[in-house]
């Protein structure tokens, strides 16, 4: 098995990624913790995206369905002879 390579430039991807996941040393983690909290979380972010979807959605699966229950189609083709 050949030896490896020694980096030429230096940089280890591996330390960069073991310094990337350490936070206790970040001293705006305080100041940046704000946006992940409370009214700022992923799921209340989603929520605010699509206003009315919900609504939306009941409405049109309730005229779906009345439209299959209370209007049927009166004037179709169904086996008729002229």
């Amino acid at each position: 098995m050949p030896p490896p390579r020694q980096n030429l430039t230096g940089f280890d991807p591996k330390k960069l990624a073991a310094a990337s996941t350490k936070t206790h040393g970040d001293p705006w983690a305080r100041y940046e913790a704000w946006r992940y909290t409370g009214p700022f979380t992923r799921w209340n972010r989603f929520k605010g995206a699509f206003p009315g979807l919900g609504i939306a959605t009941v409405a049109f699966a309730g005229y779906l369905v009345a439209e299959q229950l209370f209007f049927k189609d009166e004037h179709g083709h169904h086996d008729e002879k002229h």
